[in-house]
């Protein structure tokens, strides 16, 4: 059978369903035509056509690998060499770049799991097949999933059988599945999705009822989506397009997952009741790995964004030729370049895996997880320290430029250095400011800093890691092989003298 991606239109229309979202209040009625989600639904369908472009198709897609014909995103395939995990970083870039780095959770996210699940189907045991099916549906159709896969901020301190009212576990096992409630924080971009992946992080799990790792179509009865405020809508309220450039388009909005008696049948469980293949799931699923590869290489074209931005900024304010601020724009530069070294060096030398499949090196992954948490705020000190009030000399709407009676004084007294005009540099200003100084801008230092685990598990992980496979005892080996290279008598290898003549001419105490 031939097969292909969702084109556009089609992903869409597979939106219009009976999902229940929650904004403001209200239900939405329809989130392709709200006015929330309108536009990153049609930031999401351009993603969707560019896999139909043959001026793309060569970067982004290959043939599917489930034995049909027809090609896919990439990403969505198992890869089996470093020749293959180079064609993903470069498709995943590729798409990056159609949202200039801003949609963190793209479709190809949710990839670095079901890419995993043809070559690691057995890991599921008795849901193998579910897995194999996901695969292949996932990659015939590069379906959009989200994922949700961390207990609510309530009550952390306890157990999760100990906070029923809230955690996601099964009420009823039935023949033809179960029947689960709770709720899950925090499910990016989950109003624009197909299906949401539910699991379970950073909590033991006791009871099998919580042991549960499924995956849940968004309109599913008794699935609710409650939205944070919705910067798009905002956006479209206070000004235009001009005035916020990136919120107004490009908002993934988070929402609290509430599962209320949702069956969830079968065929779309790939863990339930077994407490040690659940608390094993991260180690062994693949889905780490491909996702901090998928993160960083997203990073590091957004940053190629920032940078750009930046440098527009001081060129526009006459500061970009001072020293220090030139030190600045370096690092952000070197922030840059750090993250597509380990972008690179996650795909170039990648581990073996199962079923003759390869993985991401996860030490440049886990390396990415720590230094993303510590350099993009960082980044975003610089511009908020040398473009400074710059960022805010702008008049409030683009309504402004309209009105003679002000307009001469704009072009006047708002102009940037060297020739740019007061709307170009209002332009300019006002796109950095929706990236650092806006809502948006500090939801996605929030997500940059958090996305893949909380600040101490990101180091904790990693040290564990290399406690784990024998690294750290290696590296103090290496340590001890130095010093037991001497003695308080001297050297003891004989390539290495200790001049012991000269040493009796020093006075003794």
């Amino acid at each position: 059978m031939t097969t292909r991606p969702l084109t556009g239109d089609e992903y869409i229309e597979s939106l219009r369903d009976d999902r229940e979202v929650y904004l403001y209040g209200e239900r939405v009625k329809d989130v392709t035509t709200h006015p929330a989600f309108h536009n990153p639904v049609r930031m999401t369908a351009r993603l969707y056509d560019a896999l139909h472009d043959p001026a793309k198709r060569d970067v982004l897609t290959c043939p599917v690998d489930t034995g049909g014909e027809g090609y896919t995103h990439r990403f969505f395939t198992t890869s089996r060499s470093a020749e293959d995990l180079v064609g993903d970083q470069r498709a995943i870039a590729e798409w990056a770049r159609m949202s200039y780095g801003w949609m963190g959770r793209s479709p190809d996210y949710k990839a670095s799991f079901l890419g995993t699940l043809g070559t690691n189907a057995e890991f599921y045991g008795e849901y193998a097949d579910n897995a194999r099916r996901w695969y292949r549906e996932a990659q015939e159709k590069v379906l959009f999933w989200n994922h949700a896969i961390v207990h609510p901020p309530v009550d952390r301190d306890r157990p999760a059988d100990e906070v029923a009212d809230v955690f996601v576990h099964a009420e009823q096992e039935r023949d033809d599945g179960l029947v689960v409630s709770g709720a899950k924080v925090v499910a990016t971009g989950s109003a624009l999705t197909h299906h949401a992946f539910i699991a379970h992080y950073g909590l033991p799990i006791r009871k099998r009822e919580y042991a549960l790792v499924a995956t849940v179509p968004l309109a599913a009865p008794g699935v609710k989506l409650i939205c944070r405020p919705s910067y798009t809508a905002a956006a479209a309220v206070a000004g235009t397009p001009f005035d916020h450039p990136l919120s107004s388009r490009l908002d993934e909005n988070d929402t609290i997952l509430i599962l209320d008696k949702v069956l969830i049948p079968w065929e779309n469980v790939f863990v339930y009741g077994d407490l040690g293949r659940v608390q094993m799931f991260t180690a062994r699923s693949g889905f780490p790995e491909r996702f901090t590869f998928h993160g960083c290489t997203r990073l590091a074209v957004k940053l190629e964004f920032l940078a750009g931005l930046l440098s527009k900024a001081l060129q526009a304010t006459g500061t970009r030729d001072f020293r220090g601020v030139q030190s600045r724009l370096g690092e952000v530069l070197a922030w840059r370049n750090l993250f597509w070294g380990l972008s690179d060096a996650a795909a170039r030398n990648p581990v073996p895996w199962t079923g003759g499949a390869v993985l991401p090196n996860p030490d440049y992954g886990m390396a990415y997880r720590w230094f993303m948490q510590i350099g993009y705020p960082r980044i975003r000190e610089i511009i908020l320290q040398d473009v400074a009030s710059g960022l805010i000399y702008v008049n409030s709407s683009a309504a402004d430029f309209k009105n003679p009676e002000i307009r001469p004084y704009l072009d006047k007294y708002v102009r940037g250095s060297g020739g740019v005009t007061a709307l170009d540099r209002t332009k300019l200003m006002k796109l950095l400011w929706d990236a650092v100084g806006t809502e948006f801008g500090g939801r996605h230092e929030l997500y940059e800093r958090n996305y893949s685990g909380n600040h101490e598990n990101t180091r904790v992980e990693l040290y564990f890691s290399q406690l784990a496979d024998g690294r750290l005892d290696g590296y103090q080996a290496f340590v001890e092989a130095c010093m037991g290279e001497y003695d308080l008598d001297g050297w003891t290898v004989p390539d290495l003298s200790s001049f012991a003549e000269l040493n009796a001419l020093i006075p003794k105490v």
